[in-house]
């Protein structure tokens, strides 16, 4: 699957060298514990269905998705997190090691990714990750940019 993240990088033009670490990389916390960053430079990649399409959201680790801001964003009616079953059928990849491309998958891309110079992301696997300028990972994968992600603990969505 590495390879397969890095010859899709290459197809968009991005310089990205995925690595495969020790440690576990499936959550954001895992993911930023394991690089030694702040969680919100994680570029968490999770499927929503969307008026029954697939879709892909990659939003800062810090934050949850809030369904009304994303159902905002695409101008549809209803939004819901993919099942596991979902998640390989639409992109090929299990959960927690979903790259923000090397599918065919439209992108929401949350702004509160821009905040940061650089981002890691998953690179096709739970181990595997890649470290990535957020502006150039939207532009390439033509990405809807939205602020979609919330604090926890914020009541909205």
């Amino acid at each position: 699957m590495r390879e397969k993240v890095a010859r899709a990088a290459r197809e968009l033009g991005l310089d990205v060298s995925p690595t495969t670490l020790d440690a576990p990389t499936r959550t954001a916390q895992q993911a930023a514990l394991a690089v030694g960053c702040e969680t919100s430079r994680i570029a968490k990649s999770i499927v929503f269905v969307a008026d029954g399409e697939p879709i892909l959201c990659v939003a800062s680790g810090a934050h949850r998705i809030s369904l009304d801001r994303l159902c905002d964003a695409l101008d549809c009616a209803e939004a819901r997190p993919a099942s596991p079953e979902e998640v390989r059928v639409a992109t090929g990849f299990a959960i927690g090691g979903v790259p923000p491309f090397a599918h065919s998958l439209s992108i929401v891309f949350d702004t509160a990714l821009l905040e940061h110079p650089r981002v890691w992301a998953a690179g096709g696997d739970g181990n595997t990750l890649f470290e990535v300028d957020p502006r150039r990972l939207a532009d390439c994968t033509r990405a809807t940019v939205a602020t979609i992600g919330e604090d926890a603990d914020d009541e909205r969505g």
